[in-house]
């Protein structure tokens, strides 16, 4: 019998002031346990220094070693010519003549300059197949330049590389599981420039936060100030927290961030709900506040059933067969109840509270969002 289930949602009512709820997640359904209200975190985890970061390369190469998995020379021309080009530079010349051959795949290069890497030292780098290459599986980078934003040389890559995923099939079938055509070389490019960053010659150091806030970004300040006794931090903006370096330092600022970084900061932010639609996932803040509010929740449940009836004429009447169509409509409401939400419950409760109405995550997600429509969230929601 087929059905149409038509969920709706009651309504919801009118607030007053809650207490902090903990930091909780909601997925499928269940909260976490709450977290301390009142957790502390380094100011290592909580910004970056300016100018210590890392830097992007890219760059082109040739995988060569595959199993008949690589590109379509006569499709793919670009593979084509840099296989011309490189066999050139080796002293073969390969002009004018017909190539068959499917174990080369032109790929893109890329990977993540560590912040004072020095010349000689390693990176990993990410290996990704240009052309129609099937798979890179047990194929080996050769020696490919990686250029940065400016153009220099940084780093070159080169080895084999370590794949995934895998692909096989037969004259009917073929089963792929994971990306064959993406691929990894750890330790796989060797640092050939370094970016020259004397960071002990620094008049003054910036902290950039991670997550921007007004608050954080005092406390932090106010640390740093507690811990030198003098006040050499001050918050320029909301991300940023500018530190002057104090004399007994000149020269030595290096041994004035270990120090800065070990200090412990209560982080703030703006209270926020996430909500992720396609998955059903909910995350809430420790900071989220719930006024007092009813809710209630009916599923509809509309179910329609086709029963068609023949009707036979009798031998030898010259009536003729007619089907006659017969509908059966039927309507049932179901969780006609109302819960009260009571000022300064906890996440969890509340949680506990709507799961008891039958409420899945996606019902769930409708309901917080007419709560904020009521006024009885104090946070923002964030679909994703």
């Amino acid at each position: 019998m087929p059905s149409l289930r038509i969920t709706g949602i009651g309504r919801a009512a009118v607030p007053a002031a809650a207490k902090v709820l903990s930091l909780a997640m909601l997925m499928l359904g269940l909260a976490l346990p709450a977290t301390s209200a009142f957790a502390t975190s380094r100011i290592k985890d909580l910004a970056n220094i300016e100018g210590v970061r890392q830097n992007q390369l890219i760059g082109y190469g040739l995988v060569v070693g595959l199993n008949g998995t690589g590109d379509t020379l006569n499709n793919i021309p670009f593979t084509k010519q840099s296989l011309q080009a490189m066999l050139e530079r080796m002293g073969v010349n390969i002009r004018g003549a017909t190539i068959r051959t499917g174990n080369v795949a032109a790929v893109m290069v890329t990977g993540n300059l560590p912040a004072f890497g020095t010349q000689g030292t390693r990176m990993d780098v990410t290996v990704s197949a240009l052309g129609d290459a099937k798979s890179l599986q047990g194929g080996t980078l050769l020696v490919t330049p990686l250029l940065g934003a400016d153009g220099n040389v940084y780093a070159v890559a080169q080895g084999s590389l370590a794949i995934g995923g895998f692909q096989a099939e037969g004259q009917a079938a073929s089963i792929t599981r994971g990306v064959p055509t993406n691929g990894r070389i750890v330790n796989g490019a060797i640092i050939e420039r370094e970016i020259e960053f004397t960071l002990n010659r620094l008049p003054n150091v910036r902290l950039a936060l991670r997550n921007a806030d007004f608050t954080t970004a005092k406390r932090i300040a106010a640390a740093v100030n507690d811990f030198l006794g003098t006040k050499t931090a001050e918050p320029i903006d909301p991300s940023t927290v500018q530190l002057s370096i104090p004399r007994e330092f000149k020269g030595n600022v290096v041994a004035l961030l270990t120090e800065i970084e070990q200090l412990q900061v209560e982080p703030d932010a703006v209270a926020k709900i996430i909500i992720d639609e396609r998955s059903g996932i909910i995350v809430m803040g420790r900071d989220v506040r719930v006024a007092t509010v009813a809710v209630a929740q009916g599923n509809l449940t509309v179910s329609i059933s086709e029963s068609p009836q023949v009707s036979q004429p009798n031998p030898f009447s010259r009536g003729r067969t007619r089907v006659t169509p017969n509908t059966n409509i039927g309507v049932q409401e179901d969780g006609k109840k109302l819960a009260l939400v009571k000022n300064g419950v906890s996440l969890q409760e509340l949680v506990d509270g709507l799961n008891g109405l039958g409420i899945g995550p996606r019902d769930l997600i409708g309901i917080l969002q007419a709560i904020k429509a009521a006024g009885a969230i104090e946070a923002d929601i964030e679909v994703m």
